[in-house]
C-alpha cells in the first residue's frame, strides 16, 4: 500500500516545522495567563484587588497597574493594595503609576513588603502617590535623587534642571496627599533615605504592618479622603482577588532587559546572516526572525536611541559582506565595532535624566564578550579563506602548444569527446573536424590542434 509520506522531503519537513514552530510562539504570545475566579470572588463580600509589583520601574510595570486598575473598577472594588519593593526605575513610567494613583476613585494602599524590601528612588515617588503608605517593618523609604540612566551624576547644569524638576513631583504629590513636604523634598535634593519607623514618624508614610493580614486589620474603618467625599473602608470580612502578571507581561518584562535584548537581537541578526549564506536550512532563518522580533519588542520599551539601531544594522550588514566576501577582512572588523558601539549606544545612553535604580544599560562585559567572540569567528574565517586563496592549483609542466604532433591513448572514448593520456598527463580530447568517427579506449591518437584546454587529435594510421 502506497504511503503518501513517502515522498516528503527533508526540506519539506523543515519548512512545516519552523512554521509550526513560528505559530506555537504568537500562539503563547497572544495567550493570556488565565485566571479563573472562584465562587469566593463572586460573592457580595467587599473586594480588595491585590497587585503585587517587584523589581525596577519599567513601562512594562507601569502597564501592570493600570490592568489592576482597571479589574479594580470592573469589580467595583473597596480597595486596591499595591505591593511593592524596588530598588528603582524610569521615570516615565514612574510618572504614569503616580497619575494612575492620583486620578483614582477608588481608595490605594502602597505596601511595603516583605520585611527588608525597600521602595527606593522611584518607588518614593509611587509610595507618596497612594492614599495609604504602610510599610513592614524593617523596610525602607527614600533616595530619590536624579542620575542619569546610566547611574552616573549628570552635569552641573543638567543636574540642577533634572532636581529641581524630581523636586516639584514630589512636592506637589506630598500636597495632594498631605505629606510632610520637607521630608519627602529632602528625599530628592539630600537622598535622604528613612526606616519604617522615621518615615510614619516624619508623616511620609501612614502606619506599620506586619502582614497583609495585619494590615486589612489596621485598615478597617479607616477613612480616606477622596477628592471632596471621605471613605470609611470596610474590610472586617472581605474576599481578595490578586492580579497576576500574563504570559506576555512576564515575557516583556525579561526581554526589556536591556542584555537580554542585546543578546536576542545579536543572535537573531547572526541567524538571518547564516541563513542567507546557506540559503534552505530554514532553522537559523527562523529563529533569527523569533529573536529579532522579541529582542526589537524588549527594545522598544527601553529608552532607545536611533543612533545605536543604525549601527546594529549596518554591522549585520557588514557582517554579510564579510560572509559573501571571506578574506578581506575589513568588512568583519568593521561589523564588530558598529555591533559593540550600537550596543553601547543603544539603550540609554542619549537617554533623559531618570530616577535612579537599576539603569538601563548594556553591559559592558557583555559588549566585550561577543566583541571578542565575533572578532575571533571573523579572524578565523579571515584566515582560512586566505590560507586557501594561497594554495597552489597544478600546472602542467607541458605548455599545451608543444602537444602538437604528439601521440597518446584515449582512456575514456571519444565519441566525439573523451579523455586522452599524453605525456604522462590526463587531456580532455575531441576528435578533430567534423569526423563521426569514434575512437574507443586504449586507441592511439595524434594531437592535430588545441581548442582552449581541449586538444583535437585524430586517430592514429596503423
Amino acid at each position: 500500500m502506497h504511503n503518501p509520506f513517502d515522498n516528503i522531503s527533508p526540506r519539506q519537513v523543515r519548512i512545516v516545522t519552523s512554521i509550526s514552530f513560528v505559530l506555537w510562539g504568537l500562539w503563547m504570545l497572544i495567550l493570556p495567563a488565565s485566571q479563573p475566579v472562584s465562587a469566593e470572588d463572586m460573592s457580595s463580600q467587599p473586594e480588595v484587588v491585590l497587585i503585587e509589583l517587584d523589581g525596577a520601574i519599567s513601562r512594562v510595570s507601569a502597564r501592570f497597574v493600570e490592568r489592576g486598575m482597571a479589574l479594580a473598577r470592573e469589580h467595583n472594588a473597596e480597595l486596591v493594595v499595591l505591593t511593592l519593593d524596588t530598588p528603582g526605575g524610569l521615570l516615565d513610567a514612574t510618572r504614569d503609576i503616580v497619575e494612575e494613583f492620583l486620578l483614582s476613585d477608588i481608595p490605594i494602599v502602597v505596601y511595603v513588603v516583605p520585611e527588608g524590601a525597600q521602595a527606593a528612588s522611584a518607588g518614593t515617588f509611587i509610595g507618596a502617590a497612594a492614599h495609604i503608605l504602610a510599610l513592614a517593618p524593617a523596610t525602607n523609604i527614600g533616595a530619590a535623587s536624579v542620575v542619569s540612566v546610566d547611574g552616573e551624576d549628570l552635569p552641573d547644569t543638567l543636574s540642577l534642571k533634572a532636581t529641581e524638576d524630581a523636586a516639584a513631583f514630589i512636592r506637589s504629590i506630598a500636597e495632594a496627599r498631605g505629606r510632610d513636604i520637607s521630608a519627602l523634598e529632602a528625599t530628592v535634593l539630600s537622598a535622604k533615605a528613612y526606616s519604617a519607623s522615621e518615615a510614619v514618624d516624619l508623616n511620609v508614610a501612614d502606619l506599620i504592618a506586619t502582614d497583609y493580614a495585619s494590615l486589612l486589620v489596621q485598615l478597617d474603618r479607616y477613612e480616606v479622603e477622596l477628592g471632596d467625599r471621605t471613605v470609611i473602608l470596610n474590610l472586617s470580612s472581605v474576599d481578595t482577588t490578586t492580579v497576576g502578571k500574563t504570559f506576555l507581561e512576564r515575557l516583556l518584562e525579561f526581554v526589556s532587559d536591556p542584555n537580554i535584548a542585546f543578546l536576542l537581537v545579536s543572535l537573531g541578526g547572526t541567524g538571518i546572516i547564516v541563513e542567507l549564506w546557506n540559503f534552505g536550512l530554514w532553522i537559523p532563518g527562523t529563529l533569527g526572525v523569533l529573536f529579532l522580533i522579541l529582542g526589537w519588542a524588549g527594545i522598544g520599551l527601553l529608552p532607545f536611541s536611533w543612533a545605536g539601531v543604525v549601527l546594529m544594522a549596518l554591522a549585520f550588514f557588514l557582517l554579510y559582506l564579510e560572509s559573501t566576501a571571506p578574506g578581506i577582512g575589513y568588512f568583519g572588523i568593521a561589523g564588530v565595532a558598529s555591533l559593540v558601539l550600537g550596543g553601547l549606544l543603544m539603550v540609554g545612553f542619549f537617554g533623559d535624566p531618570s530616577i535612579p535604580g537599576d539603569a538601563p544599560s548594556v553591559s559592558k562585559w557583555l559588549l566585550a564578550s561577543i566583541g571578542v567572540f565575533l572578532g575571533i569567528c571573523m579572524a578565523w574565517i579571515v584566515y582560512e579563506a586566505r590560507k586557501t586563496k594561497q594554495v597552489n592549483l597544478y600546472k602542467s609542466p607541458t605548455s599545451a602548444i608543444e602537444l602538437i604532433g604528439m601521440e597518446g591513448e584515449v582512456t575514456v572514448d571519444l565519441s566525439p569527446s573523451g579523455q586522452i593520456l599524453i605525456a604522462g598527463e590526463y587531456w580532455s580530447g575531441r576528435i578533430y573536424g567534423d569526423s563521426d568517427e569514434w575512437c574507443t579506449k586504449g586507441s592511439k591518437v595524434e594531437v592535430v590542434a588545441i581548442d582552449g584546454n581541449h586538444l583535437q587529435v585524430k586517430p592514429t594510421e596503423i
